[in-house]
């Protein structure tokens, strides 16, 4: 038997996307150089393994973000703390959605990469794969 569930994931990510800031890949590829902006790389490090990642992304696992963010946290980050410009992005743009959602809930700025991942590969953007072994970009 298959659980109804009250809303779907796919309806969650459709409210997070109606309320935050969504930047289209190619905007998102002009702001690759920019000094003032940190690309944050959601996916999991497997994924950021086999497929690399946005040169100078910063990664966050999803899971971490509400706490990586907050100055109070004992895991807080001070990457968070700086005056920049945060994009966030996952694979297809639906955890970066309800992670930015979850932010803003917060009080974090943040905006989010629409498509993605795939989409940035798919359009051009620079990619940087990583060592063997290391699914990180710093």
């Amino acid at each position: 038997m298959v659980r109804k569930l009250k809303k779907s994931a796919a309806e969650m990510v459709a409210e997070a996307r109606a309320r935050i800031k969504e930047i289209e890949t190619a905007d998102a590829i002009a702001l690759a150089d920019d000094p003032d902006v940190t690309f944050v790389d959601l996916r999991d490090p497997r994924e950021r393994q086999r497929s690399g990642y946005i040169p100078g992304s910063f990664h966050c696992p999803r899971g971490m973000a509400e706490f990586w963010v907050d100055p109070e946290s004992p895991y807080f980050k001070d990457v968070f703390g700086q005056e920049r410009r945060f994009v966030f992005h996952c694979a297809s743009g639906w955890r970066s959605a309800l992670t930015v959602a979850t932010l803003q809930d917060m009080g974090f700025e943040a905006a989010h990469l629409k498509a993605g991942f795939s989409d940035w590969v798919k359009q051009g953007g620079p990619v940087e794969h990583p060592e063997a072994g290391d699914g990180s970009a710093r």
